[in-house]
């Protein structure tokens, strides 16, 4: 593998001599490990990559010296990983002056979140931005992030999040060929409901919601006493709209932007999970580029998380009192202390590493 890696990045440097610049895009093919998940939609190989033999991994190619990714998510560009993706396309661009392209692909066009996680794997996608539960069937302390009532505060969990805790559960995905660039934020997950208002943990006893195929969120909400299914995020408004769900759990700004106010009337300030989004490169991607390309991309994905964060919390400053006021939702605003102790078994469940949990505490009550 580290031969076959060393080879391209010798041939893609020599590439870069060359002038004027071409497309090249997402190929089929199947991760040396991959745990089982969904297929993804996109199927179609792509006619400038090549199969790694070793690794059975598509890794795109140079076309007169120039390179292009796929980037795709399940929101729309309006939501703040779309902001934070198409500010992040535009500095990659014209910092590499146009030797590096990224290619944005959102509402799930690529698939869902799951497949997106396990086309990159593959090779199919170059990029994606997904919740760190979604990451579990590969590197189960990723979502360890995700653990229900961890942090209090944006602020806090920002901290955590670019600690060298994580950074070392990170190194992890790289056997999965997947390369952490950033952390983005999707804010904390709250429960909107159609009938019921939520204010105990028994408000929440045999509610049907619709949960992302994120393990640890179906964890905390089966623990909750409710019955979680998976939907891709795509459908679930029709879902919604059509009864199949009763209920659902987003972090404000997603309640708000998708306008699930429209088929919820109810929504519980529950910020039961905070959503951390690994912004991740398939490592094969990420071991073609140049060391100044490296660069450019990290900085420019640190500078998007900035921005996603950024929004994330204003957005969900403002829209709070807009989905009460303007949108016609009933809020409500449980005490949490009987919802932290019915969830208090969803790490012990996962089985983490015990130091591992300890340095967690450790890092918190600092």
């Amino acid at each position: 593998m580290k031969k076959t890696m060393k080879f391209i990045s010798l041939l893609a440097a020599g590439m870069l001599l060359m002038t004027g610049c071409g497309s090249a895009s997402e190929n089929s093919g199947n991760s040396k490990k991959t745990p089982q998940t969904s297929q993804a939609k996109s199927e179609q190989p792509a006619d400038n990559n090549h199969m790694d033999v070793e690794t059975n991994i598509s890794i795109p190619t140079r076309i007169d010296g120039c390179i292009t990714f796929s980037l795709g998510f399940s929101t729309s560009l309006t939501d703040p990983r779309g902001v934070a993706s198409e500010q992040f396309k535009k500095e990659v661009e014209e910092k590499t002056n146009g030797t590096v392209k990224i290619n944005l692909y959102p509402d799930s066009e690529k698939g869902n979140d799951s497949e997106l996680i396990t086309s990159l794997t593959s090779g199919k996608i170059d990029m994606t931005v997904s919740s760190a539960g979604n990451f579990t069937g590969y590197v189960n302390e990723v979502g360890i992030s995700a653990l229900p009532f961890l942090f209090s505060n944006f602020e806090e969990s920002w901290k955590f999040m670019d600690s060298d805790i994580v950074t070392e559960i990170n190194k992890g995905m790289e056997e999965y060929n997947i390369h952490v660039l950033a952390h983005f934020d999707n804010g904390f997950r709250c429960v909107t409901t159609k009938d019921t208002p939520i204010n105990t943990p028994e408000d929440m006893t045999n509610l049907n919601i619709r949960t992302p195929d994120n393990a640890v969120v179906k964890e905390t909400m089966a623990a909750l006493g409710a019955s979680p299914k998976t939907l891709g995020f795509s459908e679930l408004y029709g879902a919604l709209q059509n009864g199949t769900f009763d209920a659902q759990e987003n972090p404000i700004p997603i309640i708000y932007n998708n306008k699930f106010y429209e088929v919820q009337k109810y929504l519980a300030i529950t910020n039961h999970s905070y959503d951390a989004m690994p912004f991740v490169i398939s490592k094969a991607a990420w071991d073609v580029l140049t060391e100044e390309e490296r660069q450019i991309i990290q900085t420019a994905a640190l500078n998007a998380q900035t921005t996603n964060r950024t929004l994330i919390k204003q957005q969900t400053e403002d829209y709070i009192s807009k989905l009460e006021n303007e949108c016609g939702m009933t809020i409500t605003y449980p005490d949490l202390s009987a919802f932290k102790l019915k969830t208090d078994s969803v790490k012990t469940f996962f089985d983490y590493d015990e130091k591992l949990l300890e340095s967690v505490t450790a890092f918190i009550n600092q």
